[in-house]
């Protein structure tokens, strides 16, 4: 996957990992890849929520770490 562009929102929670995202599309060319990286556990529903109301594409979705460290890992692709 040819990411474009990453942000780090390990430690902020909702609604702070979404907003940055969509500044940061803003940034982008449609097509273009986003990868967020977040330890919100809610920002799995958030970033599935966001991609539907919104129109880009969440292209996928990871998680890893122990239970206390996990990171959520967040693909869009710009519309």
């Amino acid at each position: 996957m040819d990411i474009h562009k990453e942000i780090d929102t390990r430690g902020l929670n909702c609604p702070l990992p979404i907003l940055k995202a969509k500044k940061a599309l803003a940034d982008l060319a449609s097509g273009q890849l986003l990868k967020v990286v977040a330890t919100d556990v809610g920002s799995v529903r958030d970033f599935q929520a966001f991609a539907k109301q919104t129109g880009n594409e969440l292209v996928e979705q990871t998680s890893s770490g122990t239970d206390e460290a996990k990171e959520f890992v967040h693909v869009l692709r710009r519309r």
